[in-house]
């Protein structure tokens, strides 16, 4: 039995070196400074760097807050006027890349676009209109690309306590402003500041929008400093300083919770909702309405409406091309992070000592890990590794040879293994903790152990969690750019790749169609995700 649960932990310590050897790349490069690289950095880019971050984070983490948690409460707590439909739409931003909601919102509102066109011809000047390529507008694209992430944890918050903590207001002498500052946000805080979380660590790790927008960030700054100025070194110092802003961000999240532990006592019927009439009930109407309009009905409009326009020359071979690379690719990715996520999982179960759980820990931190930061941590060891290979068995290879793993696919799956591992592990670790030991325990009394237990038990219960699993990183993989831009083959472009190369020309009627098959990848997952959450 000991040597079983040892066994199981080389598995997962095993599993663990996916994420543990990139990041140990990286955080190393801090410790052996270049000094020309850095004086340079110092010198021309920090400065903008570290600015145009700090006013990113600020801003999409207040403008996720306002937007986020206001919708949350009304939908939560109030009955008005297409609530039931608000409830689940408000979730379908998630279904739109942040680098298509820019390049679609950048259409919309640029200087020859629909907007300012209307505007001018309407009232005579347009002149007024912000830049979209701004700071203002970089935080206005992503943070209607991330809002949802606030908006569904505090909607959960509130939809199991947002009316008592109305009632416990009211029995304090509160009215209902006062009830909702004083006693539903403080209670609903943990997840709010998860959603806040996660919001900004996807703001840090975002590449294509502000690739799109022309906004200097780090994950932009990587990318060019590699495959514009050929300086690997460049690119790990730049990683290095953006891996350990995320990781700051996670430790400040977990100091700002604290010790503090909010539960509800009980399994009490949810509460009717409060009716809302007149001004107030068409007011909940109408901010609902603008911000599904503006994150998604206005973005995927405008790709329709591009779509339309040149579909009879791009709906050809060549798009189905991209379309079969970047299902193959994503279905492969979700069925090695489903079958790596199951044994770590396992894992877990046979070996609960606090070093294991800290191993699986480690696995799944990629996913609060940036995707260029990834690729470049993934490329390092890599090349080491091959040109190990080309060192040891050169005469064995064919002549010529100057790489071995190198600009394959199996990097790229390296990568994805890392940067999704968590996605996968929480489904299925959710599915093996609803295993209880007495069901082993009776498998066990009949005869099962081993394989067998595993495929008479484990398996068929756990498949629900598999294909949740598997579809959760299907879709993530069909959006990610960063990793599948730095890593893949030559001439082996997706989906994605294809709308980076077509944005950065302005061709963005012809990187609509790409934007919509990805778009409608990512529909039914939320869809469903968001029905699910939603209370009757």
């Amino acid at each position: 039995m000991q040597s079983s649960v040892l066994r199981w932990r080389a598995v997962a310590a095993l599993i663990s070196l996916a994420t543990v050897i990139p990041l140990a790349v990286i955080l190393a490069s801090i410790g052996s400074p270049d000094a020309a690289i850095w004086s340079h950095l110092l010198e021309y880019q920090l400065p903008g760097l570290l600015t145009n971050t700090l006013w990113l984070v600020l801003g999409v983490g207040a403008g996720v807050f306002v937007v986020g948690v206001p919708l949350a409460w009304l939908v939560s707590v109030y009955d008005f006027p297409g609530r039931r439909f608000f409830a689940w739409a408000l979730m379908l931003p998630l279904a739109v890349p942040a680098y298509v909601m820019a390049f679609s919102q950048l259409g919309l509102f640029e200087f020859t676009g629909p907007i300012q066109t209307w505007l001018r011809d309407t009232w005579g000047d347009s002149s007024w209109v912000p830049s979209i390529r701004s700071t203002g507008g970089v935080v206005a694209v992503l943070t209607l690309a991330f809002y949802p992430y606030v908006y569904l944890l505090a909607r959960n918050a509130f939809s199991t306590m947002g009316r008592r903590a109305l009632e416990v207001g009211q029995s304090l002498g509160l009215s209902r402003s006062q009830g909702f500052w004083r006693v539903a946000l403080p209670m609903a805080r943990p997840w709010i500041i998860g959603g806040v979380t996660l919001a900004l660590m996807e703001t840090l790790a975002d590449f294509g929008a502000v690739a799109i927008l022309n906004y200097d960030t780090f994950t932009n700054a990587i990318y060019k400093a590699w495959f514009s100025f050929f300086s690997l070194d460049t690119a790990k110092q730049l990683a290095s300083l953006l891996v350990t802003l995320v990781f700051v961000l996670v430790w400040l999240e977990q100091r700002a919770r604290g010790r503090r532990a909010y539960g509800q006592t009980g399994r009490a019927a949810p509460l009717p909702r409060l009716p809302l009439s007149g001004a107030r009930a068409a007011g909940a109407s109408l901010l609902a309405f603008a911000v599904f309009a503006l994150a998604f009905v206005l973005p995927v409009g405008q790709l329709v409406w591009w779509a339309f326009s040149v579909w009879a020359e791009e709906l050809n071979a060549e798009l189905a091309a991209y379309v079969g690379r970047s299902l193959l690719l994503s279905l492969m990715a979700a069925a090695l992070v489903a079958v790596v996520a199951l044994a770590l999982s396992y894992a877990a179960r046979r070996d609960k000592r606090p070093a294991t759980r800290l191993i699986a820990r480690l696995a799944t931190l990629g996913y609060a890990v940036p995707g260029t930061v990834l690729a470049v941590g993934v490329f390092v060891p890599v090349a080491w590794f091959d040109n190990w290979l080309i060192a040891r068995f050169g005469a064995a290879l064919p002549e010529g040879t100057t790489a071995v793993l190198k600009g394959t696919l199996v990097v790229m799956l390296l990568a994805y293994t890392a940067r999704f591992l968590a996605v996968g592990h929480s489904a299925l670790d959710a599915a093996m903790h609803r295993i209880t030991p007495s069901q082993e325990e009776a498998a066990r009394m009949l005869g099962y152990s081993g394989w067998r237990l595993a495929a008479r038990l484990y398996l068929p219960l756990l498949t629900g969690g598999m294909l949740t699993a598997m579809l959760m990183v299907f879709v993530d993989v069909m959006k990610e750019m960063p990793i599948t831009l730095m890593t893949r083959p030559f001439d082996w472009d997706t989906l994605a790749v294809r709308i980076f190369n077509l944005t950065a020309e302005g061709q963005w009627d012809r990187a609509a169609l790409p934007s919509i098959a990805i778009v409608l990848a990512g529909l039914l997952p939320v869809i469903l995700l968001s029905r699910q959450k939603e209370p009757a």
